[in-house]
């Protein structure tokens, strides 16, 4: 890659005095945005294959704060100039309605923009609202600004770092546990490779610093996700669902639970749902139609809108609508 972004960093890397802060700083979720977008790849480059010794690292420069204190002013102004764009880009994503995709168009932008004249942020941000998916955008980005990002490449680069934090742009509404952002936390996971591993919940594993969650560890990680911290409680260790009915009884709400009997999903919308799968070993994406589903449920600690209330009224499956509670377990440690 030769982004700015990269060099500037790896720079900074191969700065013997810097060099473990920026370690420490990778593996922290609690530093600053485009720092920590930024960082996993420092580290590959500056440290090649090797691995670092991290137990005499200094844990308080696990901040931004601290980070930016320990750089010099030229260091510094260039970190911040970095940031502005970025703060730029997130204003006009979020005034086109997608700034749901503000990691994705700051990673482009940082990654390919190099040499690119009078960037306008607006027209920028089109781009992400007009494309119906990442292969179309890549192929207008191409056009729009005479580039050539192979798409491959692009998906690579994008999940990879998308898989060192939690997405805090996905959540409508925060400071709630609703089935909108269920939805919305169920593709993230997808969209950022997070691997199948019985007892987790969405955090990283030490050995491979990759995320993962088993079946009912997707729904319970969002039970448990601080968004203000960025952490994971450890309130919820037992998904509790509710067997709502048969599959035509269902409303077409984003973030509605599917069971097939033995495994969970979260229905993503225009006939699609996304789940952690053993069998394959990621949590995948597929049409509801094409997989086993068999019910739709609700979850315990999920708001559900109006909709899902009267659909559970109006069911004619009355029985299966009235059913008894029931639990998955996951015993992925916060």
């Amino acid at each position: 890659m030769k982004a700015k972004i990269l060099k500037l960093l790896a720079s900074l890397a191969s700065d013997r005095k810097v060099e473990k802060k920026i370690i420490i700083l990778v593996l922290s979720i609690a530093a600053g945005f485009i720092l920590l977008l930024c960082a996993p790849v420092v580290v590959l480059t500056g440290m090649g294959s090797s691995k670092p010794d991290l137990s005499s690292m200094d844990t308080t420069m696990f901040t931004e704060q601290n980070f930016m204190a320990s750089l010099d002013s030229d260091q510094a102004a260039k970190i911040n100039a970095i940031k502005a764009i970025g703060q730029v880009i997130e204003t006009e994503m979020r005034s086109c309605g997608v700034v749901k995709q503000t990691i994705k168009a700051v990673v482009i932008y940082l990654t390919y923009f190099e040499g690119v004249e009078n960037f306008d942020a607006n027209a920028y941000a089109n781009l992400f609202k007009a494309a119906p998916d990442d292969a179309a955008l890549i192929d207008g980005i191409n056009q729009t600004y005479h580039l050539s990002i192979p798409y491959e490449e692009y998906l690579h680069n994008y999940t990879f770092i998308m898989n060192t934090l939690i997405n805090p742009y996905m959540f409508d509404e925060p400071d709630t546990k609703n089935c909108s952002d269920l939805a919305a936390w169920g593709f993230n996971a997808y969209e950022s490779g997070w691997g199948y591993k019985a007892g987790f919940i969405g955090q990283r594993d030490e050995e491979t610093r990759l995320r993962y969650c088993d079946n009912a560890g997707l729904m319970i990680g969002y039970l448990n996700y601080d968004t203000d911290e960025k952490l994971f409680g450890d309130a919820v260790t037992t998904l509790t669902y509710t067997e709502q009915g048969d599959l035509n009884t269902m409303p077409d709400i984003p973030g509605i639970g599917l069971f097939d009997g033995t495994k969970h999903g979260i229905y993503l919308g225009s006939g699609e749902v996304v789940f952690s799968d053993e069998a394959v070993g990621y949590v995948t994406r597929q049409a509801v139609a094409d997989g086993t589903w068999t019910k739709w449920c609700t979850y315990e600690g999920i708001i559900y809108p109006p909709e899902v209330q009267e659909a559970i009224d109006s069911s004619s499956s009355s029985e299966d609508s009235s059913g008894p509670d029931s639990s998955a377990e996951s015993g992925g440690e916060s």
